[in-house]
């Protein structure tokens, strides 16, 4: 065991979906054995895998089971935890800048503060990208984070009581919910709103008609939803969404959200009571040529195979904030890796074997991207995605309780990578066994 002073300083920045995942693989391979010191930090105090977020804004979820405490994870798997916001990284004295942390009333809970590392990954994820679209800062939510998530479930609950006590006839705009972008996020709101939206009603808010008042639009400018993935998928989730009652407008370019609804390039508008940007990824503006490293247009870092940025060895990206080359994307023709968790969970795997290579002075391997597919969770009412390498080759189109299981395995083996498989199957059990005692629809 190294002291203190010799141990390898490595630093994660950013506790998603890869960087808790890689954080918590140090921590027990080597921050347990005292061959390095672990060190993970995020502008937050707590960890909810992003692609649950639609349930969360939709209130079929119920985070307390499914949100991680950083803290907690830290003490239990060997590594630290540090809370504070990227602000800027030294290259020269090999340090990470933080912000100062704030609690809610303004007061100061940590100063601003600076880490030294000798391996640096960078791992802080994606935001939406507006394009510079007019009224969206001003009147659009997003789901980024989980206090936007829970932003958007408290103003959909208070919507609906809103209108059931009011005297006065319904607005044009009241109950009307506008997604805009019809990727992932976008189809998956709509499909738990539809029945989310249905049950709050039914707690006693009779005064609301649920098919006649709450209204669900999917805005997509592409031809089709679900646009990056195949055709098949595309049709069979819009048919799906029609057969809800969602209104589902293709070719439609936003050219302002407004205050009470959204206006199209048409002419169009759209009103809607909550607007939901979900369109477009790109990585913090703050990150655009950050510490001289090279980034791209979406501001993401460059990476070579090895997941190293292109002018700094000692610094690793992973995950939606990394370019990382996909030779195989577009039928040979290359691109890159998508922003999936999928993504991301690869590459916490491999830049964890990367580490410890370096750490035994081996060279470094390159990573390869292996798709296995899309899937897609409709709620209650199906699951749709394509598995990658059928019997015959290619892409395999899969539908229904299959899918299902699939989609969920995804999260399991994120919750494996964190806890463990003691750990996660009697959570498991014990959720499966609550879950008739508990409402289907959390109302706060």
């Amino acid at each position: 065991m190294n002291s203190p002073e010799q141990r390898h300083r490595v630093v994660i920045v950013g506790g998603g979906a890869g960087g808790l995942e890689l954080a918590t693989r140090l921590g027990d391979s080597l921050g347990r054995k005292g061959r390095a010191e672990i060190t993970l930090v995020d502008k937050h105090r707590t960890h909810v895998w992003k692609p649950k977020l639609h349930e969360i804004a939709s209130g079929s979820m119920d985070m307390s089971a499914h949100e991680v405490d950083y803290l907690a994870q830290a003490h239990w798997h060997g590594f630290r935890f540090r809370l504070g916001e990227l602000t800027g990284i030294d290259r020269e004295l090999r340090e990470v800048q933080v912000a100062p942390y704030l609690d809610d009333e303004g007061r100061m809970v940590t100063p601003a503060r600076a880490f030294g590392y000798d391996t640096l990954v960078v791992a802080i994820g994606s935001l939406s990208n507006d394009f510079g679209t007019p009224g969206v800062r001003e009147h659009a939510l997003r789901l980024e984070s989980k206090a936007d998530a829970q932003r958007f479930h408290q103003r959909m609950v208070n919507a609906c009581i809103r209108a059931h006590a009011q005297t006065t006839p319904l607005r044009p705009e009241q109950l009307h919910v506008a997604i805009i972008g019809a990727g992932a996020t976008g189809v998956e709101l709509a499909a738990e709103l539809h029945r989310t939206t249905r049950e709050v009603v039914a707690y006693g808010l009779d005064r609301v008609d649920a098919e006649k008042d709450i209204q669900v639009s999917v805005i997509e400018a592409a031809d089709r939803v679900l646009p990056a993935l195949p055709q098949r998928m595309s049709a069979a989730t819009e048919a799906l969404l029609r057969k809800l009652g969602v209104d589902v407008h293709t070719c439609a370019k936003v050219a302002e959200v407004l205050p009470e609804g959204v206006r199209l390039a048409d002419g169009r508008v759209l009103p809607a009571e909550l607007v939901v940007w979900a369109a477009g990824v790109k990585a913090a503006d703050f990150m655009k040529d950050i510490a001289g490293l090279e980034t791209n247009r979406s501001n993401q870092l460059a990476v070579l195979p090895t997941l190293q940025t292109t002018r700094d060895a000692d610094i690793f990206a992973i995950g939606d904030c990394a370019a990382c080359d996909w030779p195989e994307a577009n039928e040979g023709k290359g691109g890159l890796v998508p922003p999936r968790a999928q993504a991301a969970h690869q590459q916490a795997s491999h830049v964890a074997a990367q580490i410890s290579r370096r750490l035994d002075g081996k060279a470094l391997k390159p990573y390869r991207y292996r798709d296995f597919g899309s899937l897609v969770s409709l709620g209650e009412f199906s699951t749709v995605g394509n598995m990658m390498g059928g019997p015959v080759g290619g892409s395999l189109m899969i539908e229904g309780r299959f899918a299902r299981l699939m989609y969920m395995s995804l999260y399991k083996m994120h919750e494996l990578a964190l806890h463990g498989v003691v750990k996660v199957s009697l959570d498991t059990l014990a959720r499966l066994i609550t879950r008739r005692t508990e409402p289907h629809v959390k109302l706060h």
